[in-house]
Order: C-alpha cells, then structure tokens, then sequence
C-alpha cells in the first residue's frame, strides 16, 4: 500500500513518508521530517522540520510537534524532537524541540499521551509511559518506563519520574520522584508503594516485600536519606529494583519527594 495523503494537506517535497503513512485533512508536514511506515497523521496536524517519527504511531487531531522551544537562551541552531515506534499521541498535544544545538527531545516506544499534554525541549519520556490529560512537563524532564502520570500535573524543569511510579491527578511535581512508588499532592509527596501497578506488571511477591522493606526504610524510618541508603545496602537484598532505586536517589540532583 503506497502513502495515503488526503489532498488538502500539504507536505514538503524534503519531508521523507514510508509506505504506509497516512495524513489526514490540512495536515502540514515540514521538510526534513521522517515519519516511518504504518504511522497514521490525523487532521490539521503540524510536523515541523527536524523530526523524526518511527512506526505503527498514531497521532491525533491537531497536535503539534517540533515547534520551537519556549526558552530565552534558545539561538535558533537545529535541534531535533525523536519519537520512536507504536506511541498514540491524542489531540493538541504539543512536544517541542531540543534548546542547545543538536540537543533532543526523545519519547520512546509504547507510550499514550492523552489529549494536551505538553512535552518541553529537551524532555526524555522512555517507553511506555501514560501521561493523562493535560500533564505538563516542563524543560529537561526525564520519565522513566512504564510511569503514570495523572491528569492536570505540573512536573518542574529538571524533575526525574522514576520508573513503574504513578503521580495523582492536579499534583504539582518539584522533586524527583523515585521509582515504585506513589505520590500525590501540592506540593506532591510520597503516599506509599505503588503496589497495584507491581502486581499489575507481574512484580514477584518477593521483589515487591523487598522494595516495601526498602520504602519503610526510606520514608518510615526516621533515618535522613544517606542513612536509609546505607541501611538498605547493608541490610536488603541487592536485587535489580533495589539497585536502581538506590542509584536514582544518588544520582537526583533536586533531592526525592518525602513521605
């Protein structure tokens, strides 16, 4: 099946559609865009130049990606917006381009971002992740795999999502958000595990009695977050979570939300 182009959308000569694609009506797609095969571009969609699309995504009404970032030390040098295979991408959302020179912003595989949603320069969303309407991620946002974000979140420049986290609806996110847990609130703060969404990922009962030990220790103990990490090392199994529950503290740079 060759491209499907409805003939009121307009699309540049330079812009590169594998079979497959479909644009839907007043769609504008820019030179230098790469969409590949199977994605399907929906109604009045703008595509600006230096984008890449991967396979089988879908994008919805309206949204608009690749724009310029809304930053004051942006100099208007060629940066990129990535966005790899299977993501559904409703309408008006809106992802905009890298800030420095040759910088990206990156969404991964597998991911649903519902209607509005607004991805800043230089955002990293891996795979699977599920933004509901009307999440906001502000400038140089990292979302670790399969996070849930609630509906109308505010997540701060430079915040890191941790991975298999889920945050409330209306929460605004100003530090880093480990992973495996929940967190709600204005400011948002740490509520506990996220043990439905474990089970739910097929999560052993003994990795996730493991990280519940783990979380007590983090947020129940009374310790400061350098002595829960210690107690931790010393005292818990060393399985994979654990370890990557442990470096994302140790590498957060705005501190973690507490309990």
């Amino acid at each position: 099946m060759s491209v499907l182009i409805h003939p009121t959308a307009i699309i540049d000569p330079k812009a590169e559609l594998d079979e497959n694609v479909e644009v839907g009506p007043y769609s504008i797609i820019e030179k230098n865009v790469k969409i590949s095969k199977g994605t399907k571009v929906g109604p009045q969609v703008l595509l600006k130049e230096w984008i890449t699309i991967g396979k089988d995504c879908t994008i919805g009404k309206g949204v608009i990606i690749g724009t310029l970032p809304q930053d004051v030390n942006f100099n208007g040098k060629k940066s990129f917006v990535k966005i790899g295979d299977r993501n559904l991408i409703r309408e008006y959302v809106t992802i905009h381009r890298g800030t420095k020179e040759e910088s990206i912003t990156q969404i991964g595989n597998d991911n649903f971002l519902m209607a509005y949603v607004h991805v800043a320069h230089n955002c990293k969303i891996e795979d699977k992740v599920i933004i509901a309407n009307v999440g906001n991620l502000a400038g140089y946002v990292t979302v670790e795999k399969n996070a849930m974000i609630g509906g109308l979140v505010g997540v701060h420049q430079y915040v890191r999502i941790g991975a298999y986290s889920i945050i409330g609806g209306c929460s605004k996110v100003t530090k880093d958000v480990p992973p495996y847990v929940r967190a709600d609130g204005h400011p948002s703060i740490v509520k506990g595990l996220n043990s439905v969404g474990l089970r739910r990922a097929h999560f052993s009962p003994e990795t996730r009695s493991i990280l519940k030990k783990a979380y007590k220790i983090l947020f129940k103990s009374g310790l400061n977050t350098t002595q829960a990490l210690k107690k931790i090392d010393d005292g818990l199994e060393l399985i994979p979570e654990i370890k990557h529950l442990c470096e994302f503290i140790k590498n957060s740079q705005r501190g973690i939300c507490k309990s």
